[in-house]
């Protein structure tokens, strides 16, 4: 018996997802959907990542897998926020083809898609935040939704090249965006092979190629996952508020500390352009310090620094005592 169109079109359709995962540029001919419903194919490489954190009850744990992942966990969340974020999405220090290149590279190896994607999905943010546009407000669509569920969407699936055209000029980054997968899985491959070495070459380490992937990979990459996530849940709904931007970012000590100074969110929404997102000296921002570092080694060039008219509108000139802070929240 012959399968019906359907048939065919639905097992094309299932192939065509999973196909997707390797390959972002297979095409998505289905009929539109819920921008607000997960889509299985988005969601189930998600739920994998945290379920091989599991593995940990088999590989257990030393000091140096440990020491691995934290590790890991600090270069790639800098690496989200200095270049992802601070670069390819708000352009606020200029770089050479190949610092460019590198950044992206580096950027990938968080496992939050492109370069590209991630700079359009985050321009729109900013373009429509806490609007019904904004595909990740916590107050439009809920807190769950904004941290996690709203890029597991099959409409948050592609790049809108449009709103980046400054980066997809580069065929290396629109390579990097189309396949996504490949640098995370040479950088597991390299951490299985790490953990082999290190059981061969200094088995006093205690570790070995499994616990290296299940530490250095899988539980680094959630942790910076959800660490990156709270800026787009918790930054809109925890903390103060220093200027008035017709959103409801926050500016939130613990936050910054846990993603290298993106905690300072109102700062951020109020002045997009600057490098820095802790206006003030006591604002931890541990991001910019090292892009001020490489400015200085002249790895990166022409850093846009806070403009005087934020300060003035923050009622203050320079360092100081902080202006007052006029809105509190509570999750």
């Amino acid at each position: 018996m012959s399968q019906s169109k359907n048939e065919v079109v639905a097992r094309g359709g299932a192939f065509a997802a999973i196909a997707r995962w390797f390959d972002t540029s297979v095409p998505d001919d289905a009929a539109p959907v819920d921008p607000h419903k997960p889509e299985w194919s988005r969601l189930a490489p998600f739920i994998l990542m945290h379920g091989a954190c599991l593995g940990v009850i088999w590989v257990g744990w030393s000091w140096i897998a440990m020491a691995v992942a934290a590790g890991l966990y600090l270069l790639r969340m800098f690496a989200i926020t200095a270049f992802y974020h601070r670069y390819f999405s708000h352009r606020t220090f200029r770089a050479s083809r190949a610092m460019q290149f590198l950044f992206a590279i580096l950027g990938n190896t968080a496992v939050q898609r492109g370069p590209l994607w991630w700079a359009a999905q985050h321009r729109h943010h900013h373009r429509h935040s806490d609007t019904d546009e904004d595909v990740h407000s916590p107050h439009t669509h809920g807190v769950l939704w904004s941290h996690m569920g709203w890029f597991t969407s099959r409409a948050a699936f592609a790049t809108n090249a449009k709103a980046v055209p400054d980066l997809a000029k580069f065929p290396e980054l629109r390579f990097l965006d189309r396949f996504d997968i490949l640098v995370p899985f040479l950088l597991a491959w390299a951490l299985f092979g790490l953990g082999w070495l290190l059981e061969i070459v200094a088995p006093e380490l205690g570790t070995g190629a499994w616990q290296m992937l299940v530490w250095g990979f899988f539980i680094s990459t959630v942790l910076v996952y959800h660490a990156t996530y709270t800026i787009n849940s918790l930054s809109h709904l925890v903390g103060s508020r220093r200027f008035e931007t017709g959103d409801s970012s926050r500016n939130n000590f613990w936050l910054a500390l846990l993603t290298l100074g993106e905690g300072w969110h109102n700062n951020h929404h109020f002045n997009p352009g600057s490098v820095r997102q802790g206006f003030y000296w006591w604002e931890i921002d541990a991001t910019y310090y090292v892009l001020w570092v490489m400015g200085k080694l002249r790895l990166i060039s022409d850093l846009r620094p806070v403009p005087a008219r934020v300060y003035e509108h923050a009622g203050r000139k320079g360092v100081g005592p902080g202006p007052a802070d006029t809105t509190r929240s509570a999750a």
